[in-house]
């Protein structure tokens, strides 16, 4: 049994959901973001609340339920609130800039990297150290993060690179004479 699964999910004012077979289209103040729940799971929609329960009592069907309620619960979220992932950057020289539809990094390599900015994601940078990642799909959100991330790790001598708000950076020693 799925203890995730079985929570129902509630459907916040101002954002409708329906189905359309497998298909779960979510509207809201954000945007619209659909999602095709698997053959094995059965979402229910009942007025302002969102219940999955898989079709069988097969592996795969357990498997992919709690699954399915997860992502149910996230375009139902993206579309009403939307997710943001904040980055730190630590280094001497190390900065960001938005200019346009690029991000552009400078990250103590001997040319600027320039990140093209996808057009459902909003990049900010409120400080020259701070990157601020949102929209309304968790997934490309997270995945723009980690490719920014990317280009210049944290290291664990410094703790100098691109690393998220809350991450916890091991620091090591170094050599010793």
């Amino acid at each position: 049994m799925s203890r995730l699964g079985k929570m129902a999910i509630t459907v916040p004012g101002g954002t409708s959901v329906r189905a359309e077979g497998q298909t779960i289209i979510a509207k809201g103040p954000k945007g619209e973001l659909k999602y095709v729940a698997h053959d094995d799971v059965e979402v229910v929609i009942e007025g302002a609340s969102i219940t999955t329960k898989p079709r069988s009592e097969t592996k795969r069907a357990n498997m992919m339920w709690g699954t399915t309620r997860a992502q149910v619960n996230n375009i139902v979220t993206g579309v009403s609130t939307g997710f943001a992932k904040k980055l730190e950057i630590t280094g001497v020289g190390y900065k960001a800039n938005v200019a346009g539809k690029v991000l552009q990094l400078s990250l103590g390599y001997s040319h600027e990297v320039n990140y093209p900015i996808p057009a459902d994601i909003t990049v900010v940078t409120p400080k020259p150290t701070e990157i601020q990642v949102s929209g309304i799909d968790r997934q490309k959100v997270g995945q723009v993060a980690a490719e920014i991330r990317e280009f210049r790790g944290p290291e664990p001598y410094k703790g100098k690179g691109v690393k998220y708000e809350n991450e916890f950076i091991f620091r090591k020693e170094g050599k010793k004479k």
